[in-house]
């Protein structure tokens, strides 16, 4: 308890006005004025607990900074969770009752500039550092405040490290090279926590070093190892309701930019009208990710977003069908994050549909459809690594 009055006298003084330099010296000199003796190791561990809990996640900070955790997550019941690859896990970190984790959300959506109160009881939001937070407060949290918080890793993985770990089958890696060198326009869909943002990120390093890539995002996430990125960032409003910038406008701005590539992060809504629009006037070799259950709801989804900005079906088939070449789309299996499959876009009189040409299976088998080796002709890797309604392990 001594060191939890301790605790809460350097707090006091931090907030007083005598922060001023490095997070160790003010936590020293904040220490000294409340008249304690400490050594500089003990100091050290003070000035990061006091960082936590007046600038980072409090007791759920240890959590963010260990290595390979994803999400963090907190039940009305204050249970914390954490995923660490391989699905979640309870983590015995006490966060004090309901209103000391209401606080707690409170605090972390002001420090994303967003407002969280009984007005206004969800928020999403992003921290300082990239985390992303979500936070619903009671009587919309039925058992209590609810806190989710993304992870934002910024350590890219290569492409044959994906192969490597088995999240890329080889046969696969190769498609993707081509479909990458070859200038396709490819959406990545998939599931939350598939994987999505990684690969695109590993697939974007290899794109040639004199091309400009303009990467556009609702959270900074992708940052992928080349030369010559632009990263966008939406906005949202702030506590007056002002100050938005969305995707849709991103995609506008983007287009004045002189890119060579344009990168959605993720496309959930009205602004597929806008990359639709940039991808079917010139823009190859652009990516875009999405939410989505197999390749084949690619086009239903489409529609759906399409549909939220005033575009027809009709619209929207010969926008897509014009613009894409491609999906690919990864699942996760039992913590295990993967490309199950790649698919072709057709255009097939009034509809639109994503045709699979190559699946791989959660025990690593590959197999391929009819309209693989024309896939692989057009857009790159190797048609004889596994036959027409073939099947080899990767």
């Amino acid at each position: 308890m001594a060191e939890d009055r301790l605790l809460a006298e350097v707090r006091r003084r931090l907030a007083h006005g005598t922060a001023r330099g490095e997070p160790v010296a003010d936590v020293e000199r904040a220490v000294r004025e409340a008249g304690a003796a400490l050594g500089a190791e003990d100091i050290a561990a003070l000035a990061a607990r006091v960082g936590s809990a007046t600038r980072g996640a409090g007791p759920l900070q240890r959590l963010l900074d260990e290595p390979g955790v994803s999400d963090v997550l907190v039940d009305g019941t204050g249970r914390v969770w954490a995923d660490r690859g391989s699905g979640l896990e309870e983590r015995p970190v006490d966060l004090g009752g309901a209103d000391q984790i209401r606080a707690l959300a409170v605090r972390l959506a002001a420090a994303g500039g967003s407002r969280l109160d009984d007005a206004a009881p969800l928020v999403d939001a992003r921290l300082p550092d990239g985390t992303r937070l979500h936070a619903v407060l009671p009587p919309i949290a039925v058992d209590g405040p609810l806190l989710s918080l993304r992870v934002l890793r910024r350590s890219a993985y290569p492409l044959d490290a994906l192969v490597r770990s088995g999240s890329v089958a080889p046969v696969v890696a190769a498609t993707l090279v081509g479909l990458v060198r070859n200038r396709a326009n490819v959406l990545v869909s998939g599931a939350t926590g598939t994987g999505k943002t990684t690969l695109l990120a590993a697939l974007l390093a290899l794109v040639p070093p004199d091309e400009r890539v303009v990467c556009l995002e609702e959270s900074g996430e992708l940052d992928p190892d080349h030369p010559h990125v632009v990263r966008l960032v939406a906005r949202r409003p702030n506590v007056e309701g002002v100050g938005e910038v969305d995707l849709a406008r991103l995609v506008r701005e983007a287009l004045r930019m002189r890119p060579d590539r344009i990168v959605l992060g993720e496309c959930r809504g009205a602004e597929v009208r806008e990359v639709l629009a940039a991808l079917s006037t010139g823009h190859e070799g652009s990516w875009a990710t999405l939410h989505a259950t197999a390749a084949q709801d690619v086009p239903a989804r489409l529609e759906a977003m399409a549909a939220l900005a005033g575009m027809s079906r009709e619209a929207v088939v010969a926008q897509a069908g014009a613009a894409l070449d491609a999906v690919v789309h990864l699942r996760r299996d039992a913590g295990r994050r993967r490309v199950a499959q790649i698919g072709r876009v057709l255009r097939e009189g009034a509809a639109l549909r994503v045709e699979e040409v190559v699946a791989v299976g959660a025990d690593g088998t590959v197999r391929t459809a009819p309209g693989w080796e024309g896939f692989v002709r057009r857009w790159g890797g190797d048609p004889a690594a596994s036959g027409p309604d073939g099947a080899r392990s990767a």
